[in-house]
C-alpha cells in the first residue's frame, strides 16, 4: 500500500485507474496508484473477497467503489503489517 498515505476524498467513488493506477500516455497522465496490483489481480480479489465489491450506483456502465471501503481496505492492510 502507499506509505505516505493516500489522499482521498471523504466521501465518494473512485474508478478502478484511481485505485490501481495507470501509466501516462502522450494524452493522458499518470495516475498514481493507491493499491499497487494488476487489473486481474484486483479483479481476482474482488471475486475471492479480499477487496471490496464495487457498486454500480453511477449508472449501469460505470464501475466504481466507495471511497469508504478502499479506506477500510486500508486501514486493514496497515492493522496485519
Amino acid at each position: 500500500m502507499h506509505s505516505s498515505g493516500p489522499q482521498l476524498p471523504a466521501t465518494g467513488y473512485l474508478r478502478l485507474s484511481q485505485i490501481i493506477g495507470r501509466r501516462g500516455t502522450a494524452t493522458r497522465p499518470a495516475v498514481p496508484a493507491i493499491i499497487p496490483v494488476a487489473k486481474t489481480t484486483w479483479w481476482r480479489g474482488v471475486k475471492s473477497g479480499r477487496y471490496p465489491q464495487p457498486t454500480r450506483a453511477l449508472g449501469a456502465r460505470v464501475t466504481a467503489w466507495r471511497v469508504e471501503d478502499i479506506r477500510k481496505l486500508i486501514e486493514t492492510a496497515k492493522a496485519v503489517a
